[in-house]
């Protein structure tokens, strides 16, 4: 089944219109820690809950007919918790790349990374790149994982990149425009997210796809990325389908 005739199934069951669907999502995951916190258990278990959380709102996505579902799962500021908690989740993260090829293989879903990879452990990182180049053919859905992700240093590579093409002469100053940008970024080749949702409560975006939100719908809920449930993403997207998304003109 392609994206259209999912996103026509899905349409149906929530009672929408296709175009009242967002074609792409990204999510701020938060409140793994409180949530494990809030239960007597521990930080690192409160990931873990939260991986398989992961695992059931990408499955979720793919059978929404969803093209592209963009997660944070870890900022380079996330360095700066305490050592065993983030040795735990390198540990977490290695594992799961490992453990999800089959069922990206089984739902064509290719997964790409936003990020600074070479800053990842040696372990992750060949993971990473294995899971990556195992999925490269599949033309389903796009995972993207946003690990060692800072979206200000983003930017700061893209400028580089740009400058550098500039100075070989593979670029005019002409040429340097928005597409241009948006074609230097991690994200390049994926089109802008049309929702973003943030879990438990918090207000902000957090150095997350500041270039690529600027036109996105935002959602906030107060429920703890762990709790988050199918039934949860299609509450979100029953409030995008509400919206009036006018990018900037008027409604005639």
């Amino acid at each position: 089944m392609d994206f259209e005739e999912k996103l026509k199934k899905t349409a149906r069951r929530l009672g929408i219109t296709v175009e009242q669907i967002p074609r792409r999502i990204a999510i701020i995951m938060d409140g793994n820690g409180r949530w494990a916190m809030a239960r007597g258990l521990s930080r690192v278990e409160g990931h873990h809950r939260g991986g398989k959380t992961v695992e059931r709102i990408a499955q979720a996505c793919v059978d929404f007919g969803i093209e592209s579902l963009i997660l944070y799962s870890f900022s380079m500021e996330n360095w700066k918790r305490p050592k065993a908690e983030v040795d735990a989740l390198m540990e977490l993260y290695t594992r799961y790349l490992v453990e999800i090829r089959p069922t990206l293989t089984k739902n064509n879903v290719r997964l790409v990374h936003l990020g600074r990879l070479a800053g990842l452990p040696p372990a992750l990182r060949k993971e990473f790149i294995k899971t990556i180049e195992l999925t490269a053919g599949n033309t389903g859905m796009v995972l993207a994982l946003a690990l060692n992700y800072s979206a200000r240093a983003e930017i700061v590579d893209a400028t580089k990149k740009i400058a550098q093409e500039y100075q070989m002469r593979k670029l005019r100053l002409g040429d340097i425009n928005e597409r241009c940008i948006s074609e230097h970024l991690y994200t390049a080749g994926l089109a802008d997210p049309d929702l973003l949702i943030r879990t438990a409560s918090e207000m902000r975006v957090s150095n997350f796809l500041l270039w690529q939100i600027s036109y996105s719908e935002f959602y906030v809920t107060k429920t703890f990325w762990p709790e988050f449930k199918r039934a949860s993403l299609e509450r979100a997207i029953l409030a995008y389908a509400k919206r009036d998304r006018r990018f900037g003109t008027v409604q005639t």
